[in-house]
This record gives structure tokens, sequence and C-alpha cells, in this order.
């Protein structure tokens, strides 16, 4: 894409909020080697916003947002994942022990997830776009959803139920 580029600070933003995530993801497949097929097809979410952010691309800034904000959402609506994370993060400040390090992990991926939003929201706003580049900014975010609804369909039939609490069939 020609044009104004994203500031290198935007794109290392993007970069350590999907690896913060990506951290996230490979902790909880160790904690848990029932999901590590999961995990792994997720992480490669990641792994192309941040080549399609580097790249300035709009597909890359929604789907960061989407699939962030669809994570984020679901683990503070419908579960109670993120904060049971925060409460375990507390007791670990308080005591110095850590009794569920599994839900510890709901915090590192809730703030790369947070980071991700709103550094790919900025990148992507930063420069001016044309109508064409929102409809990318939102048909990557809507890709990027349904690939990891998909997956979990397909490798993570654990969250069936959590899937259709969010999504009725």
């Amino acid at each position: 894409m020609g044009g104004q580029q994203t500031p290198n600070w935007m794109n290392r933003l993007i970069w350590i909020g999907a690896g913060l995530f990506v951290v996230a993801l490979f902790a909880s497949a160790v904690l848990d080697p029932t999901i590590r097929l999961l995990h792994a097809l997720q992480a490669l979410i990641y792994v192309a916003v941040s080549v399609l952010a580097r790249r300035n691309s709009p597909w890359g800034y929604g789907a960061g947002c989407f699939v962030s904000a669809f994570w984020n959402s679901v683990n503070l609506i419908v579960t109670s994942f993120v904060a049971d994370g925060l409460l375990e993060l507390v007791l670990l400040l308080q005591t110095g022990q850590l009794g569920r390090p599994d839900l510890l992990v709901a915090v590192v991926a809730f703030t790369g997830h947070c980071l991700l939003i709103v550094a790919c929201l900025v990148a992507f706003l930063h420069v001016p776009r044309r109508r064409r580049d929102w409809f990318h900014f939102v048909g990557g975010g809507i890709a990027a959803t349904s690939y990891f609804i998909l997956i979990i369909v397909i490798t993570g039939r654990q969250y069936i139920d959590l899937l259709e609490q969010v999504i009725p069939v």
C-alpha cells in the first residue's frame, strides 16, 4: 500500500500485544495438553496480524481488533476467566504464592489483546483511508474471527458449549 506508513512504534505495540497473547497461548498449552492444537492454530492469527500490520494492511488491523475484541468480550461477559485471573494476580501480590497459574494466564492474554486492539485501531486510523480500506478492515476482522470459531469447532470441542452461548445455533 502506498502513501504514509505506520510509525515503527505502532508496529512494535502491535507486535508486543500479539506476542503477549502468543505467550499466553503457549503457557496455556503447557498447562493443558488438550488445547495444544487449538492454541497452535490460534497463534497463526497473531503471526498474520503482525505480518500484515507491518505492511500497513487494513486486513491485519481489522483481524487484530476483531479477534481480540471477540476473545476479550467472551472472557469478560460470558466466563469469569479474566476476573478469576485478576483475583489470582491479587492473591499472588498479597501472598507471594500462585495457586492457579492457568488463571493468571488470562491476565496476560487480556492485556495483550487490549494492547492489540488499541494499537491496531490507532495504526489503522493514523493515515487517511479510502472506503475500500474500511471494507478490508471489517473483512479482516470477520475472516480472523470466523477462522477462530472454525478452529474451536474442529479442535476445541470442549469450548462448543461456550461458543453456543455467544453464537446461538
